[in-house]
């Protein structure tokens, strides 16, 4: 006996009644799924390439950094080792899907999934991950989806160019360089650079300001008095090669790339592909929360309607929620597997949410959130949000006090001059909108990230690097991490690198670190 709620259609039978697939049924469900995703609910795509692999294909992704044609390295390897013990054990599972930011969007799908399996990755990735990947304003701006396979085809091929010409170990020692440093790679806030010829132009206005306005009567000056504008004279010169050089500069391996005195031009190569790979994931790094809670979210809605329509046993159902409540579970902090909060867990519960708001909103819902409770809006709600936000900035606007409950969060207050801990915000007005901001402040990126910052490079003596590190709530680098990391940026370099550690705050310096090349 059917569920009172479903609304079978007549004629309607069960895509599929076995846990055993084939192409064709895979083909049939998806043309299902994408009746609903696309033409109800309303979805906007890249059109979808599902490829089918094996586990040991899956783990080889992974080690991979997830990409479909990578080039050669060492690490990619130790990282496939590790993953495939882990999973032989028992101790790991994996993914049962991968997706691809591309146009064709890619989507694997395992081999050993049922398929119910199969149906919900292909609701999860292939509709709901394609959507965030095409719309959300970070992806727009920072990826460009049509030309990514090709420009791995051709990192891959050129990185094996440059280990048959130069040798594996020479392309590895580069590599493992550049690689320490993507993190420090990335232009969070590009800004218009002056061309060559602006420069030039500006040098000879400035030329000519001085042949005009030039008198006599300096050479009548005490030489003193020289030495003082001569000194002051290498200081504008020392300004002139900052600003001719960009400085200060965040993207550590564009300086490099563009400005170390010894780089060979095949690894010049070797840093803007490094750094290329860095800024196509940097978005996915600010959008971990909705990115998943977005997915998730549409698989939800996407299965059930198929299960309300007749589209899915209740044995399938009971299968994809046994999956879905397993990826949405949060530990308790008190629980041995507690790490942090889960982001499918959080973004699904905030999708959740918005939907309860935009439907059936309580007083205090309004108050919070006067756009859009009770708009009944509730896709075109999700919508904007999925295209507008990145995690800290939704997290602030779209946290509900009633999720904060349901949650039970509380923050606490851990400052190491006071000899306890101390509960700052609990479950009132003001508390709610510090829990709110804290949380935020966690997912911010570019706050997580040490703000470091090429601040001096002396071309014309010495070719010192200096490097600045700005401290944050007084969380310096860690020691080891640092002088390790600082040999990577001398050997780009070739010349002597020093990092000094200052104060955000104040400008004070806090400690200073220097590094020669390794011979």
């Amino acid at each position: 006996m059917n569920a009172p709620f479903r609304k079978i259609e007549p004629g309607v039978e069960p895509l599929f009644k076995g846990a055993e697939w084939d192409f064709d049924l895979v083909k049939k469900t998806y043309d299902a799924i994408e009746k609903i995703g696309v033409g109800e609910m309303g979805l906007d795509i890249y059109p979808n390439q599902i490829e089918v692999i094996t586990a040991e294909q899956m783990l080889d992704a992974y080690a991979s950094i997830g990409m479909p044609s990578m080039y050669r390295h060492w690490s990619f390897g130790k990282h496939f080792a590790r993953e495939e013990t882990m999973y032989r054990k028992g101790a790991r599972a994996l993914a049962y899907e991968l997706v691809i930011n591309s146009n064709p969007c890619i989507n694997y799908i395992m081999e050993e999934n049922t398929m119910t399996m199969q149906t919900l990755v292909m609701a999860h990735a292939a509709m709901g991950h394609n959507h965030f990947f095409k719309n959300n304003y970070l992806f727009k701006q920072w990826t460009d989806a049509t030309s990514i396979l090709d420009y791995l085809a051709f990192a891959k091929e050129y990185v094996a160019e440059c280990e048959e010409k130069y040798g594996v170990e020479a392309v590895e020692a580069v590599l493992d360089s550049a690689h320490a440093l993507m993190n420090q790679g990335i232009s969070r806030h590009p800004a218009k650079r002056p061309t060559a010829s602006a420069l030039r132009d500006k040098a000879n206005k400035r030329r000519e300001h001085e042949e005009a306005t030039y008198n006599e009567l300096w050479r009548t000056v005490p030489r003193s008095a020289l030495a003082k504008t001569a000194g002051d004279a290498d200081s504008k010169a020392a300004a002139q090669e900052s600003l001719a050089l960009g400085l200060p500069q965040e993207n550590l391996l564009y300086f490099l790339e563009k400005h170390a005195p010894k780089l060979e031009d095949w690894k010049r190569e070797l840093l803007r592909i490094v750094r290329m790979l860095a800024q196509y994931f940097y978005p996915q790094r600010q959008t971990k929360v909705m990115n998943e809670g977005c997915a998730t979210w549409v698989h939800y809605e996407i299965l059930n309607r198929m299960y309300d329509r007749g589209q899915l046993t209740e044995g399938s159902m009971l299968e994809f929620m046994h999956s879905h409540s397993s990826v949405v579970f949060q530990p308790k902090f008190e629980d041995k597997f507690y790490n942090g909060m889960n982001p499918y867990a959080l973004g699904f519960a905030m999708m959740q949410d918005i939907k309860r708001m935009c439907e059936e909103p309580t007083a205090e819902d309004r108050d919070w959130f006067p756009d859009f409770a009770g708009n009944g809006d509730t896709l075109g709600t999700l919508k904007d949000a999925w295209a507008n936000f990145r995690d800290d900035s939704f997290i602030l606007q779209y946290l509900s006090p009633k999720l904060m409950r349901d949650f039970r969060f509380f923050s606490l207050h851990d400052n190491s001059a006071f000899p306890v801990v101390e509960v700052k915000s609990i479950h009132d007005e003001k508390g709610y909108r510090n829990i709110r901001r804290m949380l935020s402040a966690q997912y911010d990126t570019s706050a997580r990230d040490p703000d470091i910052q090429v601040v001096n490079a002396d071309l014309s003596g010495g070719r010192r690097l200096t490097l600045q590190h700005r401290v944050r709530n007084n969380i310096p680098l860690d020691p080891e991490a640092c002088d390790r990391t600082l040999q990577h940026v001398a050997h780009l370099w070739g010349y002597r690198v020093k990092l000094i550690e200052v104060y955000a705050e104040t400008g004070k310096t806090f400690k200073e670190h220097e590094t020669l090349p390794l011979p």
